[in-house]
């Protein structure tokens, strides 16, 4: 028999192959039911997958970082009980008092961003599950933990929809000894023809 989580996985990977598109650039597009368009369905077996990982630790806050991982985040974040923070990726006249601030280079866009969160949403006492919907390089999560450790925070996992295996984000994390639950790890694909392969 299945486990539930298997069941989830299982979901993900089936979805990736029938709605994935792959592009030049190791660019895998799921646009249509993860990070732009969204399959509630889908990522609320996510959220539950992301619950079962993680049951033993403390979690008091959920972190991401706009835009694409706040959705995700949202739905996980009913099976924990907790408050999500996402980190902004530009300075707005609604954000007040201080901040933690650290640079994010974004594979996907090619660019740097400062990205900042409020002192008052992140602190000492917080136990953090970070949360988002793609890991490449790393760039991204290791700027969260970095804020995280600015606040004195714990980091307590870090919880990915896909991952793509070749790129050096996810060994770099595992060795730095964070429990990384990717659900789906992709270890391979290919523009010409289209093709996905999943790490087993």
């Amino acid at each position: 028999m299945k486990r539930k989580g298997d069941i989830a996985m299982q979901l993900l990977k089936e979805r990736i192959l029938k709605d994935g598109v792959v592009k030049p650039g190791n660019i895998l597009k799921v646009d249509s039911f993860l990070n732009h368009q969204m399959d509630i369905d889908l990522i609320n077996e996510i959220g539950k997958e992301f619950k079962a990982r993680f049951s033993d630790c403390p979690i008091t806050k959920i972190l991401t970082i706009e835009a694409s991982g706040i959705g995700i985040a949202c739905i996980a974040a009913q099976y924990f009980h907790v408050p999500v923070v996402f980190a902004k990726k530009s300075q707005s006249v609604n954000l007040d008092g201080e901040m933690y601030c650290t640079k994010i280079e974004s594979f996907t866009h090619k660019k740097v961003y400062d990205v900042i969160i409020s002192k008052k949403f992140l602190g000492p006492e917080d136990h953090v599950l970070l949360i988002d919907d793609f890991l490449a390089n790393g760039c991204a999560l290791q700027g969260l933990i970095q804020i995280v450790k600015s606040a004195g925070g714990t980091v307590e996992g870090i919880g990915i929809a896909v991952e793509k295996g070749w790129q050096i984000g996810g060994k770099t994390l595992r060795d730095q000894g964070y429990q990384l639950e990717s659900l789906a790890i992709v270890e391979s694909m290919d523009p010409a023809t289209g093709e996905i392969v999943f790490r087993h």
